[in-house]
């Protein structure tokens, strides 16, 4: 355009000011020298009768190029052609542009002055600074090239005055960047990465720790779950204290007894069993049950086994059915251990006991309990029918556990003391006596019954004095059909003898046939089996009143007892 503002695409300057402008040096290297023009499109047709003029070279629009009228569109700009990554960016030179000179008209051309050369409109830049001025408000910066060879200089049509060029394409990141006239080129640092949000960080970094805290915890709770723990087991215990115990405990009482206590296994008559006995002396002498060991009466083995294991065969040396109390005798055996005999008129109910024996052959158990009750009648035995070996007790109750086995071994008091030979039990569903009686192998119910002491060491002094135990008698014939209350004295004896011994201890109390005994001594009784048990319960010369029933009438006789040799 001609309208005298400046050209966008030119740095403009009339020819005066183009004359002034001083001739350069020639261009060293680094420097922006000019682009020689293109004859092809810088040569203006001459008429052919004027001299040829210098060329004048104007970089901004196209020699031919006309101006396009408001109807017509822009022609299109096109884009430069893109770099060979693999040539360095400093073999791209600068193009120089100079200022567009105005082309004179033909009347006038012959007085022009001829520039004797091109020349630079500035002087060399050190930085390179491009020698035309800020790209106009319509074009993007052009792009920082880098290419890796030369590039031949554009030839970019130059759109007419006015026209808006269309956007440019994208430019491929790897091949062009953002145009910084005052970058480093290349080398320059990139700009740091920009900074994420700390509070997004610390949330994803809780997050994390979260959920490997809960992944191990869950691993080693399984782990634990499965395994019982983590590590080596080590499990605690109580530091070693001493092994002594007083001696009135059950420890105590049954580390001191149990030396004297032995086991029995008894053979013959073809038939075989186990039961218990303790030491009365150093003699060897052993006192038992007479059920244990009546299997070996006539002929038969007897061998006793000791708390240390040591074993020795042993000799009958008398037994009592009515008492159901026997003595046997083991010699050569040195070390014996007596237990000492206390005294069961003095025991008490309530009073604490620890039985010893053999139960099922499990030698040395040792239970504890309490005296239940004193002076149960009970009976044992009677397996003959004929009565001869019905064994009448008056026994100590206890609820200490006492089972086939344990007959014949002590029950001890609070001081070690034997005060019972555990005897019979009380079987559940049964009547049984003597360690389960007719109920067979029956366990313990809490209902066990001891041979009290005093009576034992009267018949085992008497077994071993004369191998015979007396029993103490009054010299009647009891009615065992009686169903009263009370024992009521027969009307006939056995084989029809008098059912009163005559000149017997009944006899010379006054005692009559038909008589009903309800007391002894005080005590009442029931029964036949009653009044047997408390006669037995005596020596024989103790003195007992008896309280009887008469025709209607109470009377109180004083009886002394007789003795009779037992079996």
């Amino acid at each position: 355009m001609n309208d005298g503002k400046p050209n966008w695409w030119s740095r403009p300057s009339t020819p005066p000011e183009a004359a002034r402008i001083p001739t350069p040096s020639p261009a060293e290297e680094g420097d922006f020298p000019l682009q020689a023009p293109d004859p092809a499109e810088s040569a203006v047709p001459e008429p052919a009768a004027e001299a040829p003029a210098a060329p004048t070279v104007d970089m901004t629009k196209e020699p031919a190029a006309a101006e396009p009228t408001p109807s017509e569109p822009a022609p299109a700009v096109p884009a430069p052609s893109e770099p060979t990554p693999s040539e360095p960016a400093s073999a791209v030179p600068a193009p120089a542009v100079t200022a567009a000179e105005p082309v004179p008209a033909p009347e006038t051309r012959a007085a022009a002055p001829v520039p004797a050369a091109p020349r630079p409109l500035h002087e060399p830049d050190e930085y390179r600074t491009p020698p035309y001025g800020e790209p106009g408000p319509w074009a993007p910066a052009p792009p920082v090239q880098h290419p890796a060879a030369p590039v031949p200089p554009p030839q970019a049509a130059v759109p007419p005055q006015g026209a808006v060029p269309p956007p440019q394409g994208p430019v491929p990141p790897h091949a062009w960047g953002q145009y910084d006239p005052w970058g480093a080129g290349p080398g320059a640092v990139p700009p740091p990465p920009r900074k994420k949000s700390r509070r997004g960080l610390a949330l994803v970094g809780a997050l994390a720790f979260a959920l490997l805290t809960g992944v191990i915890g869950g691993g080693v709770g399984a782990y634990v779950e499965r395994n019982g723990g983590i590590g080596t087991v080590e499990l605690p215990q109580a530091e070693a204290g001493s092994a002594d115990r007083a001696p009135d405990s059950v420890a105590g009482i049954a580390a001191g007894a149990l030396p004297g206590v032995v086991t029995l296994h008894v053979s013959g008559g073809g038939s075989a069993g186990t039961g218990t006995g303790f030491v009365l002396d150093n003699r060897g002498h052993i006192l038992t049950n007479n059920h244990v060991v009546d299997a070996a009466a006539t002929s038969g083995d007897i061998t006793v086994t000791f708390s240390s294991g040591e074993t020795a065969s042993a000799k009958l040396i008398g037994k009592d059915t009515g008492y159901d109390l026997a003595v046997v005798q083991v010699t050569g055996v040195r070390g014996l251990k007596p237990l000492p005999l206390g005294n069961s008129d003095d025991v008490r109910v309530g009073d604490p006991v620890v039985a010893i024996g053999a139960p099922f052959d499990l030698s040395n158990t040792v239970t504890s309990g309490i005296i239940s009750a004193k002076e149960r009648p009970i009976t044992a035995g009677g397996e003959k029918g004929d009565g001869s070996d019905i064994s009448y007790v008056d026994a100590l109750q206890t609820d200490a556990p006492i089972n086939p086995g344990n007959s014949g071994g002590p029950l001890l008091d609070g001081k070690g003391r034997v005060i019972g030979i555990n005897s019979a039990i009380r079987a559940a569903g049964g009547s049984g006596e003597g360690d389960g009686g007719s109920g067979g192998q029956a366990g313990s119910i809490g209902l066990g019954f001891a041979i009290p002491v005093n009576q034992g060491k009267r018949v085992a002094e008497e077994l071993i004095n004369t191998g015979k135990a007396t029993h103490p008698v009054i010299g009647v014939s009891l009615d065992m059909q009686f169903n009263g209350d009370g024992a009521r004295v027969g009307d006939k004896g056995k084989d029809g003898t008098p059912s009163v011994t005559p000149d017997g201890p009944a006899a010379k109390a006054g005692l009559r046939p038909g008589d009903v005994i309800t007391k002894v001594d005080g005590q009442r009784v029931h029964n036949g089996e009653e009044l047997i048990v408390k006669i037995r319960a005596h020596r024989p010369g103790d003195a007992l009143a008896l309280t009887l029933t008469r025709d209607g009438r109470e009377l109180t006789r004083t009886v002394t007892l007789g003795s009779a040799q037992g079996t």
